[in-house]
């Protein structure tokens, strides 16, 4: 197994993003935040990507941001805030403009910005025994990584502000309820799952996945008549794309 702190392999159409660090529990320190975006430009640019499956080695998903990357030396913790971050936020920025949508499959437990990424993801899939946790109030640290935006999009903002401002720490159970994951199923199925779901995603028309990943986020800061014309903008562009990125949707409605 190669030592990267994130790997990724491309097979049939399946790109398979995996955190790579089981022994530290997975943890978002420089190496990690740097594979991650230079990863993500290289899912970006291709085009025979058609649906992203994140997983995570070992017995938890992620604890999260490394914290050591700052307590070493404070004076210089704002650059290094800085600096690690923008290849994260750049690497989820690159993925959100894509086609594919991204399934996650999260085991033990996910904690600060390893739940912001799963909050911006499109499924996520949750094991039973996991759990989700918001730590960044009792470290005086603010939420990252698109956390404001993921998790206020899943769980609507009155939720998302308690879950923060609490620092909560959610059952599998509850955060199925409040939007924060999808499906939550038996341990010894969650990777089966998972990946199905991903396989599933990946057959169909792949227009039509990067219209919902497009139209949707935008739906709540723009006029109806905007919104309208976006949606008539995507279905035109859809007709005029390839055979192969429409599937059979004409031919199955007429």
């Amino acid at each position: 197994m190669t030592d990267a702190p994130i790997t990724l392999s491309i097979e049939s159409g399946l790109a398979r993003l995996a955190l790579n660090q089981p022994a530290r529990g997975n943890p978002f320190d420089a190496a990690a935040c740097r594979e991650f975006g230079l990863l993500a430009n290289r899912l970006a640019s291709r085009a025979d990507v058609r649906a992203v499956l994140l997983t995570a080695q070992g017995k938890y998903f992620s604890v999260g941001g490394d914290l050591g990357l700052f307590s070493s030396d404070l004076d210089a913790a704002p650059a290094a805030v800085l600096d690690n971050t923008q290849s994260l936020h750049m690497g989820m920025a690159r993925l959100a403009r894509m086609n594919a949508p991204i399934v996650a499959c999260v085991q033990g437990a996910a904690m600060g910005g390893a739940v912001a990424i799963l909050a911006n993801c499109d499924l996520v899939y949750s094991a039973r025994s996991a759990r989700f946790g918001a730590a960044y109030s009792h470290i005086g640290f603010t939420c990252d990584l698109g956390a404001s935006y993921g998790l206020a999009s899943r769980m609507g903002i009155s939720r998302a502000k308690r879950f923060l401002l609490l620092g909560e720490v959610l059952e599998a159970a509850q955060a199925e309820r409040v939007g924060l994951v999808d499906f939550v199923v038996d341990d010894a199925v969650l990777s089966k799952c998972a990946e199905q779901a991903a396989i599933r995603l990946g057959q169909a028309p792949q227009r039509h996945h990067g219209a919902v990943r497009r139209l949707l986020p935008r739906v709540l800061d723009r006029p109806l008549e905007v919104q309208l014309q976006d949606q008539m903008q995507e279905l035109a562009d859809m007709i005029d794309a390839p055979q192969a990125n429409r599937g059979s949707v004409l031919q199955s409605t007429t």
